[in-house]
């Protein structure tokens, strides 16, 4: 049974914007009077629209007494159930007291009467609760059911600023087994992300539940997700980049795996330091500088095993166009990571090695370049903050 009726819509997190509502104030269907052989009264009525998340829901004989009433909400194949009570006398039923519908949402009743001669009449009914005039939604990552490396960061980026963080980030459950202890840190008013303290254990089980429909994220502006998904933390792969050195040591799970030549940003176009997190993978790209702030420097509409570390277009990626002498021997990158590859992408390649053995979530950090630490939301670069730092973003502390 439902509490509250906080129950929602079953949305997927990367597709389910949805119009805005309509906003009427009628609630009851024109000409839609009661026959005369309806014993069993039901407010709102029959195939009413609009009604508002207090109702009024109420179910009423006039005589005899009242021997079930089920009112539930039915979407996506689920029932809600709301919770409510007969009167003392038989006569009427009522939500239970501060019960809220939920928004945008369909409801059945269902109720059982007998008169005073023992005989049984029914009625159905459905209404439709009133829609908001403006919804928000949460984009989330990692995708659902997937495998993803130890540095993975639960995170979400909404479609309008919240106001409410404190009721947003308390709508959003992020939970662990084995447990650890996750925490919420606000960039700006539209991401949200989750971390623990340190980088997941392998093979830990990962559960994000949203309960954010009917959630109040701006004046006027309410959720309409309730999701539950979850991802699985696999090996853990932490690499190594060491600007100075034109190296990248690979460990997994603790272990080298593997020291590769690389080659970092040039002195003009330096790489960031600091720990990001692999957030895309493409066996081949495009790469365009004016995207990113540069002129037209470069237009590469081929580059093989091209990981992305930041949004800002920083990238570990396969590099066909460079001397084999330049890795591991200078840094003339426009502030990528580069490996050899062939053109095409070669599996056999360190870049075509590297990318096959790395999973979304995978940390690389950058070390001893000449520039700055990257933002903590520059991308999933969250893990820069120091654990305190991290809580204090939290709009529940």
């Amino acid at each position: 049974m439902v509490t509250g009726l906080m129950a929602g819509l079953a949305t997927g997190l990367a597709g389910c914007t949805g119009a805005d509502g309509g906003g009427g104030v009628d609630i009851s269907l024109p000409g839609k009077a009661r026959a005369p052989g309806d014993v069993i009264r039901v407010t709102p009525e029959d195939g009413s629209r609009a009604v508002p998340a207090d109702g009024p829901v109420e179910v009423r004989v006039d005589s005899g007494r009242l021997e079930r009433v089920t009112v539930v909400q039915v979407e996506d194949g689920r029932r809600a159930e709301v919770a409510g009570e007969i009167s003392a006398d038989g006569l009427g039923w009522r939500p239970r007291p501060g019960t809220r519908l939920a928004l945008a949402a369909k409801y059945s009743v269902d109720a059982v009467a007998l008169d005073g001669h023992g005989r049984r009449s029914a009625r159905h009914t459905t209404f439709t609760t009133v829609v908001p005039g403006s919804r928000f939604i949460g984009y989330f990552k990692p995708e659902n059911r997937s495998t993803v490396g130890t540095g993975m960061i639960v995170s979400f980026g909404f479609n309008r600023p919240i106001e409410n963080r404190a009721e947003v980030e308390r709508a959003i459950r992020v939970t662990s087994e084995p447990p650890v202890e996750v925490v919420g840190h606000w960039f700006g008013k539209e991401r949200l992300d989750f971390r623990p303290a340190a980088y997941w254990r392998p093979g830990t089980k990962v559960t994000v539940e949203l309960a954010l429909r009917d959630v109040e994220g701006a004046p006027g502006v309410y959720g309409i997700q309730r999701k539950k998904v979850g991802f699985t933390v696999g090996r853990s792969q932490v690499s190594l980049v060491d600007a100075e050195r034109h190296t990248m040591e690979v460990r997994r799970n603790g272990e080298v795996l593997a020291t590769l030549p690389v080659t970092a940003g040039a002195p003009k176009t330096t790489t960031y330091n600091g720990k990001m997190v692999v957030t895309e993978l493409y066996d081949v790209t495009r790469m365009d500088g004016r995207t990113v702030g540069f002129g037209g420097e470069y237009d590469i509409k081929d580059v093989p095993h091209a990981m992305r570390l930041t949004d800002s277009g920083t990238f570990l990626h396969g590099n066909y166009w460079a001397d084999a002498s330049t890795f591991g021997s200078a840094n003339v990158s426009h502030g990528c990571v580069g490996l050899r590859d062939e053109k095409g992408g070669s599996a056999d390649s360190p870049a075509g090695w590297f990318f096959d053995r790395t999973l979304i979530g995978d940390v690389v950090e950058v070390v001893n370049s000449r520039d700055k630490e990257v933002a903590p939301d520059n991308g999933l670069g969250g893990w820069n903050l120091e654990w305190s730092r991290w809580k204090a973003g939290s709009a529940l502390r």
